[in-house]
């Protein structure tokens, strides 16, 4: 059995509305060799490594199915028990992991889909390797594969390396609280690193948090908290309960500040954490020396001060209020007179919930110097056996991260010693701190029981308020995340999702542009790359879930408009969770035989994720049946329909019920897009004032128009809004390169468009009907060679009754095809078609095409380029010479644009602009 491919899904996809990872297997020989073939043996062995297989309900939905299955007549087949061993091996590790599913591939024996959820890309990843490994390990000698795991292999030491491996990617105590936190409030989160960076919400709401460091956290707060003696400084002077303290650089100077302030004192680095190098209760000048070398390992500045007696207790403060207070443990063992010091140490390491630093909510004990020191205080060492019920201190702080314990005493704290705690904190300026505050008995006043602040903390741990050693685990993410969102205030930007096999890019365009008319600073996606407020930001073809997070991950977006295409969708699902508003414009053939998906019902099935995950409107074109039927599959509260048609019975049905659609409807002066809303009757707009349509002759811009004005409906926008967005928005290559540009400079009309399948080349077809030019009418025909042979030969046969000549030719990259074989597939299927030899040209070259094609062109002609490299192709339109003479010396680009030769103009490399020696730009086009 081997793995052949992998897609990770990082958002809602095909299989499930949550991240998976999906595997395409090939059984191999292990085909013929299902469970029940296998025998009882490998059960019981899987059974005996992966006990919690036991719990899997599989398709019986109670405990104990999988074993059931497994266990049948003919049992399970392998890729199957793959996929619960990789959800079980992950729930071992700590991910709370539920779902699955193996389905075998129609059409290729021994070939299976297998699809199971993860929390962590690698985590799942390794997982899977895991587990084809345990399976094969498993298997009957004469089945094991060549380059199986071997007899060598420890499923036992594998497991506990996944474990720690698992463990070291995941998120820390703290964070994991402050994500759960807003997973409780439905706040987004996007994790930014592997380490502890995590922004919560999107676009311009987005906050960022790092451990329990805010974006909100004050860099001068933080700065003063690590330096000791200036905090102590403000503290004191505000009369707030500190020691006496003096900053020195010298063991020398350690001593002689010691014997000043008073013994016992405590010796610790200026700046540092998690006590390291800190040695308190010094009460010789000896000890102080030593512990001052220690101090030196983490700073050169060591401050010394006096001792406090009493417990170690951490007070955290977020936003001013006190939320949390724990009585901190030294790390200690307790005798039992039967067992060293280290024996003790080993078993107290045995609890589960202790690892390393802070990956679980204990620390390991670690028997090192600091350990060492304390034990020669007492005339032990690690051999020392020490009596029943003896405590024995490891540690002489009670920090966590050093094997401490915690005991929660929110309940009991005096009131006084909560106020001093929210003073300490907002004396220092720190929206989250944490108060190290030393007293014999917390729930007496600081004034009555002594007691004093000896450090004060930015970026607390929470591990200890969470999960405490002994009391009520607290709620301290909860206030952190109220404060970053306050109730009622967003953390999401909204987000519509447009996708269908053509008119997605108008779409979107048109739409980012109403908003952007509205004030709104876009966000768009699409197939020629990723927009902020207008200006490309990456370019490309950006309409999968990598540009969807940078949309999302963007500080100055406040909407965003997704383009959703099935290759994003089929390579990673939906970069977003859910969506405001989703539209699928169509479903018509394109990109078939490839992927996996061979069929129109699989590409609806591929496009109505964003459907699924439509909160507010699912907008469908009823004039599709593929379209209507993702009706049944969304759970958005309201459901609009798009028809051009103003007799559809089924949309006068669902308007009769209070219903939502947008309807194509004949006035006298054209055809005007009416609203139909809960009864109300709203004439929108006629289609002959939308530069887009043409004056209404573009059918399918008048769709798109549809379409963008009901997602801006239901996003809040107003009709007048609406309208100003519609009639400002034009289908120049400026505004939608590639859609519908129409070139007017030359004696002849040239229209370039991307229409790249059967579908789209029938409606600009359509369109060049509508033109009724006087001349010839021309085209520069083409289809992408990855395209079927069925496909292919469609377009030719839809374009044949539509033209006088015919240029067929090739795109750059042949996509696996010969160098003319698209080209020469198209003039077959063209000569079938009855259109005579003398009447189509085969030029491969795109850009050869499109020059005989401007060069045949005469006076009232209209030529039609299906383009590949559309900047390309219509630099070379727009720069075409058709005839104009320009006197010697002058820009050819000037000439070629029909504008008038200047001097002291010049252009670009690329020919994009010209410019005086004063700066003056003029755009490409004339009239611009």
């Amino acid at each position: 059995m081997r793995i052949v491919s992998t897609n990770v899904y990082v958002g809602p996809n095909i299989y499930a509305h949550f991240p998976v990872i999906r595997h395409v297997l090939d059984l191999e020989q292990l085909e013929e060799w299902p469970t029940g073939r296998l025998g009882s043996d490998f059960v019981d062995r899987l059974l005996e490594y992966l006990p919690g297989l036991h719990d899997h309900g599989c398709s019986y939905r109670e405990p104990g199915g999988f074993v059931r299955r497994m266990r049948e007549d003919e049992g399970t087949w392998l890729g199957h028990v793959m996929e619960h061993v990789a959800i079980e091996l992950q729930v071992v590790a700590g991910s709370n992991v539920t779902f699955g599913r193996t389905r075998s591939i129609d059409g290729q024996p021994g070939y299976y889909n297998m699809a199971f959820q993860y929390l962590d890309t690698e985590v799942g990843r390794e997982a899977s390797r895991l587990a084809l490994d345990l399976i094969h390990s498993l298997l009957p000698d004469d089945l094991q594969p060549k380059d199986g795991p071997g007899e060598e292999w420890d499923f036992a030491e594998q497991r506990d390396a996944f474990i720690r491996y698992a463990q070291r990617r995941a998120f820390g105590p703290s964070t994991a609280s402050l994500v759960q936190a807003a997973e409780e409030r439905d706040i987004p989160w996007i994790r930014l690193n592997r380490q502890s960076l995590v922004q919560f919400g999107h676009g311009r709401y987005q906050q960022r948090i790092q451990a329990t460091t805010t974006s909100r956290t004050s860099n001068i707060a933080v700065e003063l908290a690590s330096d000791k003696e200036e905090t102590n400084a403000i503290l004191r002077d505000l009369g707030l309960p500190v020691p006496e303290q003096r900053l020195v650089r010298s063991s020398t100077d350690a001593q002689r500040a010691a014997q000043r302030i008073g013994f016992p004192v405590v010796v610790k680095p200026l700046s540092g954490n998690h006590g390291r190098g800190v040695s308190v209760n010094l009460k010789t000048p000896e000890e102080v020396a030593a512990a001052f070398e220690k101090a030196r390992e983490h700073g050169r500045s060591i401050i010394v001060e006096g001792y406090l007696e009493g417990y170690d207790h951490r007070l955290l403060v977020v936003n001013n209020r006190l939320v949390a207070a724990a009585k901190r443990m030294p790390g200690h063992i307790v005798g039992d007179g039967e067992r060293s010091i280290e024996e003790l140490v080993d078993i107290v390491n045995r609890d589960p919930r202790r690892g390393v630093g802070h990956e679980k909510v204990l620390t390991r004990l670690e028997l090192d110097h600091q350990a060492e020191r304390l034990l020669k205080t007492l005339g032990y060492d690690r051999t020392t056996v020490p009596e029943k019920g003896e405590t024995v201190y490891l540690r002489s702080t009670a920090n966590l991260s050093t094997g401490g314990t915690a005991i929660d005493v929110t309940d009991t704290i005096h009131p006084d010693n909560r106020e001093m705690a929210e003073r300490t904190i907002k004396a220092i300026g720190l929206d989250i701190g944490g108060v190290d505050f030393l007293t014999r008995d917390i729930t007496k006043s600081y004034r009555e029981a002594g007691g004093g602040v000896c450090e004060v903390n930015a970026g607390p741990g929470f591990r200890m308020h969470v999960a405490p050693s002994e009391g009520t685990p607290r709620d301290v993410a909860g206030p952190v995340i109220d404060m970053l969102f306050p109730p009622d205030t967003p953390s999401r930007i909204p987000i519509a999702a447009v996708t269908g096999t053509n008119g997605k890019t108008t779409t979107s365009r048109m739409l980012a542009h109403i908003l952007k008319m509205c004030g709104r600073t876009v966000g768009l996606t699409s197939t020629d790359g990723v927009y902020i407020d207008g200006q490309l930001s990456v370019p490309g073809d950006m309409t999968g879930p990598i540009s969807a997070r940078m949309i999302l991950r963007d500080p100055s977006v406040d909407v965003a408009v997704m383009e959703t295409a099935r290759g994003g969708m089929l390579r990673g699902g939906l970069g977003f969770q859910a969506c405001d508003v989703a539209a699928c414009l169509n479903v018509t053939a394109d990109h078939l035989g490839q992927k996996g998906i061979d069929t129109l019902e699989q590409l609806a099935e591929i496009k109505r994720v964003p459907i699924e995950v439509a909160k507010d409107a699912a907008v469908l074109n009823a004039d599709d049946s593929y379209c209507l039927q993702m009706a049944d599959y969304t759970e958005a509260r309201t459901l609009c329909y798009i028809t051009m048609n103003p007799g559809h019975p089924l949309v006068k049905k669902h308007i009769r019920a209070g219903g939502m659609a947008f309807v194509l409807e004949e006035g006298m002066n054209g055809h005007m897009i009416t609203i139909y809303d809960n009864e109300a009757h709203t004439p929108l707009l006629w289609t002959h004032l939308i530069p887009a349509t043409i004056e209404g002759r573009a059918l399918h811009n008048v769709q798109n128009a549809m379409f963008a004005s009901a997602l801006a409906f239901n996003m809040g926008i107003g009709l007048d809004e609406i309208r100003h967005g519609l009639r400002t928005f034009d289908s120049t290559f400026f505004q939608v390169p590639g859609r519908m540009n129409i070139y007017d400079e030359h004696p002849f009309k040239v229209i370039l468009d991307y229409a790249h399948n059967p579908a789209a080349v029938w409606a600009m077809c359509t369109l060049v009907d509508r033109f009724a030019p006087e001349g010839r009418r021309i085209v520069v025909l083409a289809a992408p060679g990855d395209r079927r042979d069925e496909d292919i030969r469609e377009i030719a046969a839809i374009a044949a009754g539509h033209f006088d000549h015919f240029i067929c030719r090739c795109d750059d990259n042949r996509r696996g095809r010969g160098a003319d074989e698209v080209a020469t597939m198209l003039k077959n299927k063209l000569l079938e078609e009855g259109i005579s030899s003398d009447r189509i040209d085969v030029v491969p070259d795109e850009q050869e095409a499109t020059s005989k094609a401007l060069r045949m062109a005469g006076p009232g002609d209209l030529i039609l380029v299906l383009a590949d490299n559309i900047k390309r192709s219509w630099k070379q339109i727009i720069y075409f010479n058709s005839g104009a003479r320009a006197e010697e010396g002058s820009a050819k680009a000037a000439v070629n644009m029909e504008l008038p030769a200047v001097e002291g103009f010049s252009f670009d490399e690329d020919m994009e602009i010209i410019s005086d020696e004063r700066g003056v730009r003029i755009a490409k086009e004339a009239g611009d």
